[in-house]
C-alpha cells in the first residue's frame, strides 16, 4: 500500500537526479600545524634552545664534562614555569655528572638567562657526537745515517722488489730507531 503525500520511486530518482549535493566540509586543521613555522621562526629569532646549547656546549659547561655529555632536549616549562634540561651521559659517567648537576645548571643559566633552567635530567646512553681523541702532537723522526741505510740494505738485498721489500724497509727502519 503506496503512502500518502511520499513521492513514488521514480519520482524520487527524478528529483534526485536533478538536485545536486555538496560534499560535507572538511574539519579545519589542526593549529599546531599552522603554527609550527611560525614558532620555528620566532624561536630562531628570540629564544636560545637545545640547539644553542649543542652548539656551543663545550664552552658552556667546560672540556671535562662536555666530553662526557651532550644536551639533548631542552622541555619549556608551562605557564612560565622554568624549563628543565635533558642530558645525555656516556656510560657510568652519569653518576659523576649527577653530583655535578649544580654546577651544571648554574652554568646553563649563565648562558640562557637566570632561572632557565631549574631541573636537569640525566640519561644514561651512548653520546651522538663522539668527540676525537686527544693525542699528542707527533714527532717527525729523524732519518737514519748512511752506515745504518747501507746496511739494511744489505741485508734485504735478496728479497725480491714488490710491496713486501718495502714494508720489510720501513718495518727495519722504524726498529733501528726505537734502538736509539
Amino acid at each position: 500500500m503506496p503512502r500518502r503525500g511520499l513521492p513514488s520511486a521514480q519520482d524520487a530518482l527524478r528529483i534526485l537526479s536533478e538536485k545536486r549535493t555538496r560534499p560535507p566540509r572538511r574539519p579545519p586543521p589542526p593549529a599546531g600545524r599552522s603554527l609550527a613555522p611560525v614558532l620555528k621562526a620566532l624561536d630562531a629569532k628570540f629564544g636560545q634552545g637545545a640547539g644553542a646549547l649543542q652548539a656551543r656546549w663545550r664552552e658552556i659547561v667546560g672540556p671535562e664534562i662536555a666530553r662526557r655529555t651532550e644536551p639533548v632536549k631542552l622541555t619549556k616549562g608551562r605557564a612560565g614555569a622554568p624549563a628543565s634540561l635533558e642530558i645525555r651521559v656516556a656510560g657510568p659517567s652519569a653518576a659523576i655528572i649527577q653530583h655535578q648537576a649544580h654546577e651544571i645548571l648554574a652554568r646553563v643559566n649563565l648562558f640562557l638567562g637566570a632561572d632557565a633552567v631549574q631541573k636537569l635530567r640525566v640519561v644514561q646512553g651512548p653520546l651522538r657526537n663522539k668527540p676525537e681523541p686527544q693525542r699528542p702532537p707527533s714527532r717527525r723522526n729523524a732519518p737514519l745515517d748512511a752506515a745504518e741505510e747501507a746496511k739494511l740494505a744489505g741485508a734485504l738485498a735478496e728479497a725480491p722488489d714488490g710491496p713486501l721489500k718495502q714494508a720489510l724497509i720501513a718495518l727495519g727502519r722504524g726498529i733501528l730507531r726505537q734502538g736509539r
